[in-house]
Parts: C-alpha cells; structure tokens; sequence
C-alpha cells in the first residue's frame, strides 16, 4: 500500500497512487515499506536482460499489478523502436574508477524516456484498474526534458491530453525545438514568463485546488502527473541503477556485494531518490552524489541542514537543474524521519510561506551517510567537458560534466549518470571545445552537424530527425493565467 508523506490522506494502492499522480491532500505517495532484495537474488538475476530487469523490480514496487500486467508494460516500452542500443542503458568507462550511465538513448535523448516511455502503459493500465471512466489530463512543469519526453509517451494515447508548461527562454533552444515540434492529436506545449519553479509551483497548486479539480470534473476530465512526483515516474527509474549495478559484476569490476557511488545531476530529486530507493532494497550502494550547477539550493541544504530557497535563481548551461523547489527530497525527508508526516508538513508550510526551513543536526548527520553534495558552475562544466573530450575523445553534455566533477568526491568505483545526449545542448559543448568562437546566434540544426564532424561523434538518432519547419505555434503566457489557458486548450470531453 501507498502513503502520504504528510500522513494526511488514506493508503491506496499502486494503480490509485499512479492515477492520482499527487495526494490530493497535498503531499506525496510512497509505498509503506519497500521490499528487499538478498544479495542471492541479485545474483540469481546477475544474466537478465534491462526489460527483464524492469520486470523483475516493478514487480516488487508496484503492489497490486500482476505479473503479465507488469509485463505488457516493460515489452511495450523498452524495445528496439524506442531505444537505439540493445542494453537500453550502456556503461561506458571513462577512467579507472569511473563509468558514465548512458541514459540518454530513447527517442527524446534524455534521461526521462527511461520512465516516461513506459508511464503511459502504466497509466492507462492503473485507469482500467480503477475503472475510471474520465480522460486524465497529465500536467507537466518542465525545465527541458521532462516535457519532450512526456509528449512523446503521451501522444495520441487515448482518453489523455498532455499539456506541459515550460519556463519562457528558460530552457535550450534544442529542447525548445523539440518541443514545439512535437505532433501528435492530444499535445499542447505552453511557454510561461518565469522560471521553472513558478511553473512548478503553479502546476502543483492546480492539484489541490479544489475549485479546478470541480471544473474539470464538470467537463470529464481528472489531473494526473508526469512529473517525477508520480510514482509511475519515479518508479522505473530505479532499474536502471540496479542494470548498472550487475553490469559491473558481470564485467568484473566488482564482486557481487562491493560498494557503488553513483554521482547524479540533481534538479527535482527524483534521480537520486531512484538511486536511495535502490539503496534501501538492498543494492550495495555506497553513497550518493547530488551535484548541483550554480543553483546549489541542495548542497547548501545539505551542507548545513538548513533550505534556503531564497537566493538568485540563475539561468545555466545546464537548465534541467536550474531548480529552487526540489519536490521529491519531501520523500527523502519521509523516509529519513522514520515516517514523521506531521514534521514533514510542518517543514512544507514553511517552505512555501518563507521559502525556508531547517532540519535537526542529527538528521543532517544521517543523511550525510547517504548523499555527499557539490556543485560546479558553467566555467567548470565547460572544463570537465574539454577536459574529457581530449583525454578520452567522450563528449558530455552540461549535467552530465557537473555530475562528473562533483565524483571526485566519491569513495568507491563510481557511476556518473549521464542524463542527456550532448548534442541536446550543442551550443554550450560547443563553446567549450572551442571557446574562442561566439555561437550564440548559430543555428542550433547546423550547429549539430558540424559538432558530429568536428568530433567525429554520431548524433542522436531523434535529434538527426529535427527540423524547425515543423514547429506549432503555442501560446506565452502569464502565471496567472495558467488555470484559464489549461481549460482553454482542453477539448470538450
């Protein structure tokens, strides 16, 4: 059974959990306890395949799907039309000591496709579980890759409409451009005047806004989530730690058992709490590394116990991270109190009132068993990225280049999650390799090519498909008008 992380609202089941996408109470879902894994099984699955992976896990964190539910799911997701490599997530190794995750191989060139192509399976298996009979709504804030990957997964899925808002200049030209090409009969993409955490924080609010939950039931609709708020989101992220795990083993790296950090470009949490998540059903994971850019809102947090979102919001070659407002760490927090739903409340009114809060000593001091936390800024990933390429001829994207720096920190055989295609990002990587040209007013189309050339690297085969004479029009609007636009662009169901 699933529960809130305020204790404020009755356990459900995974498929209820999934449908709903957030407590309608406010807070978030979480299964009651997570179950466990041996070390003897980990081995007895130490040969299977990431789709049998997926089968296997799920199974466990999704409590009241069956077997051949579950894998419906994983078979329609992880095939070869959606992800270009047979292993789905490759490990690269970069150095002695240091693997790079490749999650960037599904057809948005992004870390999300490891969830959000098997998501909409799981929705509307979760929908006919509870024998809805409304069109879901799936509403989604998102600083770059969220949103092209939910718009993939979701279009044309029936009885949905996915409508995603996006922070107005506040993502790459790249991610913008997919966006706003995406086809699809049940697609809408919106760009609002300020940052992402203003379009998180609106998105949230429409959820337990009891005034437009009314009027969307009025018209046959009900909200569901893509974000990683959603533990149809979160949940098959988890895979693929366990996948890079026992590829390790199978490679001889590690002897089944052996700690494993994982460095992870940390945004909304969501990433790394599938790492903790791993951790806690028994994957031998050492620690975990939340590396931050410039908006270093977490690594001040943990550093010092106190979350200060009160602070310049800065706009970065890396904008998956620019994130004050880390939604999933509420489900950290839960899990590190021992379930104290009251104190979790208690900490998110505070947040949203005065935009911070502070935590005791002894729990910064637990945590600090966990997760390690850095950050590198713009000049850094620029550096970490001409750096790699020229000792090893691997290219990274702006995330991934601050998840590697951060890894100096890291104890054992570390993996950096590579959360993006560099070429999503082509005119910062650019700039680092050659600093001295200005490509601020390139095309980014032409750009790519040339990058692929130079570095004798292949493009993403999804990003190869672009072309700006299939951008929609979409409206930019006001905050304030994100609850008339949404009902707006909504049919009549």
């Amino acid at each position: 059974m699933f529960i809130s992380t305020r204790g404020n609202s009755k356990a459900v089941h995974a498929s209820e959990a999934i449908m709903r996408g957030m407590v309608p109470e406010g807070g978030l879902y979480l299964p009651e306890q997570f179950p466990t894994i041996a070390l003897a099984d980990f081995e007895s699955h130490l040969d299977d395949s990431y789709q049998d992976l997926a089968k296997w896990i799920l199974g466990l964190l999704l409590d009241d799907f069956t077997e051949e539910e579950v894998a419906a799911c994983v078979e329609a997701a992880y095939n070869e039309e959606n992800f270009e490599h047979p292993s789905v997530t490759p490990l690269v190794k970069l150095t002695e000591g240091s693997y790079i995750l490749e999650l960037w191989h599904g057809p948005t060139a992004a870390f999300k496709d490891l969830a959000l192509q098997i998501m909409p399976h799981l929705l509307v298996t979760s929908l006919r579980k509870n024998n809805c009979q409304k069109n879901v709504v799936i509403l989604v804030a998102t600083s770059g890759d969220t949103g092209k990957a939910a718009l993939e997964g979701f279009k044309n899925v029936p009885g949905t409409q996915v409508v995603v808002f996006y922070p107005d200049q506040g993502v790459s030209p790249m991610q913008e451009l997919q966006m706003t090409t995406t086809d699809g009969n049940n697609t809408h993409v919106v760009a609002v005047k300020g940052n992402f955490d203003d379009c998180q924080t609106a998105v949230k609010d429409l959820f337990v806004d009891q005034d437009m939950i009314q009027r969307l039931d009025q018209a046959g609709y009900q909200f569901s989530s893509a974000n990683s708020i959603n533990w149809g989101r979160l949940s098959p992220q988890v895979v693929y730690y366990v996948a890079a795990y026992l590829n390790l083993v199978r490679r001889e790296q590690i002897q089944l058992g052996d700690s494993v950090d994982f460095s992870v470009p940390t945004g909304n949490f969501g990433n790394i709490l599938a790492a903790y998540v791993a951790k806690e059903m028994g994957l031998p994971i050492g620690r975990l590394i939340c590396a931050s850019n410039e908006n270093n809102v977490l690594t001040d947090f943990f550093n010092t116990g106190t979350y200060n979102a009160n602070r310049p919001f800065y706009r970065t070659i890396s904008p998956s991270m620019d994130i004050l407002i880390s939604s999933n760490l509420e489900r950290y927090l839960y899990l590190k109190t021992g379930g104290d739903g009251e104190q979790i409340s208690q900490w998110m009114q505070d947040l949203k009132a005065s935009g911070t809060f502070t935590i005791p000593q002894a729990l910064q001091e637990a945590m600090a068993e966990d997760i390690l936390a850095a950050d590198a800024d713009a000049e850094t990933a620029k550096e970490v990225i001409a750096r790699v390429f020229e000792d090893s001829r691997y290219l990274l994207d702006p995330h991934t280049a601050v998840a590697v720096s951060a890894a100096a920190q890291a104890d054992h055989l570390v993996v950096v999650d590579a959360t993006a295609n560099p070429f999503k990002f082509v005119q910062a990587v650019s700039e680092a390799l050659a600093p001295d040209k200005d490509v601020s007013e390139a095309n980014v189309l032409d750009l790519m090519k040339e990058l692929s050339e130079v570095t004798n690297t292949p493009v993403h085969r999804a990003l190869a498909k672009l072309s700006q004479s299939g951008e929609r029009p979409h409206p930019v609007i006001e905050i304030a008008e994100i609850r008339d636009t949404l009902m707006d662009l909504l049919p009549k169901a």
